[in-house]
């Protein structure tokens, strides 16, 4: 299994969605096909969150108490993004974006450590994610979504952004105030060279 960013990060899974004239049945989580895939988490925490075209949430993290977040979209489509913000890392402050859809099946799974963030493309979207921590208010940070630094590509120049997410910090700011974590590469094997991150990365099918 191949991630999106080296060294370990993103990887993108396309699940089975089962169709016929009554709706659609898919799988949000399996345990044991996911850690056959090698991904061997532990999810203590699911969250569901509505949006209305244009909204933008993120980008959001947790340090400490950092949280993997297994994310995906049960209504509508979004545009989902992880950003590497592990100091030292080969790929720091590198992005990685993709439609999440009820339609395609698509999930992200985004490792602890990395800032994650999305835009409802759909009038409104449904997003839900497991995570592998529990919310903690105290250790919640939050990463300016338009950090030129960064430069995340958006599909849509004027997103509605909360109050509290328009304030957030800039990459240099948070690592200037210590409030990143730093990239161990015993988490994730020897240090890689990143592959490009416009490079499109083939999912993951379960």
């Amino acid at each position: 299994m191949e991630p999106i960013l080296n060294p370990p990060g993103p990887i993108l899974f396309r699940r089975r969605v089962y169709r016929d004239e009554r709706g659609a049945f898919v799988e949000s989580y399996h345990e044991g096909r996911y850690h056959d895939l090698g991904l061997e988490i532990r999810l203590v925490q699911t969250n569901c969150s509505t949006s209305v075209r244009g909204v933008l949430r993120g980008l959001h993290f947790q340090h400490p108490h950092a949280q993997g977040k297994l994310v995906s979209v049960v209504r509508g489509s979004v545009y989902d993004v992880a950003v590497d913000i592990r100091v030292g890392s080969p790929s720091f402050g590198e992005w990685y974006g993709v439609e999440l859809s009820a339609d395609n099946g698509l999930q992200l799974w985004v490792p602890p450590d990395f800032a994650h963030g999305f835009l409802a493309l759909s009038e409104e979207a449904d997003v839900l994610y497991h995570c592998t921590e529990l919310y903690d208010p105290v250790s919640e940070r939050t990463l300016k979504w338009d950090d030129p630094t960064i430069g995340v590509d958006w599909p849509l120049a004027d997103p509605l952004i909360s109050s509290k997410d328009e304030v957030g910090w800039t990459l240099r700011r948070l690592q200037l105030k210590g409030l990143l974590p730093v990239y161990r590469p015993e988490r994730g094997g020897a240090p890689q060279t990143p592959r490009p991150v416009t490079g499109r990365a083939s999912p993951v099918v379960l």
